[in-house]
């Protein structure tokens, strides 16, 4: 019966950190950063991985909305050659989110490593 204890916790700890791992490939790019490449639209994709009424509520002017619980499901939206760029609150969706697209074989891939929370104020929409 001991054995079955080890079993859920040791579940619990890899269910935690597969969550907080980081997505290999996957460059953390600042706001000054992501600033830059704005300026260069045809080269990359933004998507903004946060529900449709957060996006409502203000974000990066050039970001499409595309929903993290959606982002499987329109994939074929996204094109694999540009470079995808991934903004959500805090970072953490929009690293779930390079997960997903990484499994479906884009490879290149960036958020903003501290999600709109640490975007300059007056950049969004």
């Amino acid at each position: 019966m001991e054995w079955v204890q080890y079993l859920v916790v040791a579940l619990i700890f890899w269910f935690l950190a597969s969550r907080l791992m980081p997505v290999k490939g996957l460059r953390n790019l600042s706001a000054e950063e992501v600033v830059e490449l704005l300026k260069r639209p045809a080269e990359h994709i933004f998507l903004d991985v946060r529900e449709k009424h957060e996006y409502r509520q203000g974000h990066i002017r050039g970001f499409k909305n595309v929903p993290l619980s959606e982002l499987k499901n329109r994939l074929g939206e996204i094109d694999p050659e540009k470079t995808v760029i991934l903004a959500c609150r805090s970072g953490m969706r929009s690293m779930q989110a390079a997960k997903i697209l990484k499994k479906h074989g884009f490879t290149r891939i960036g958020h903003l490593k501290h999600g709109i929370m640490g975007w300059h104020k007056g950049l969004t929409e």
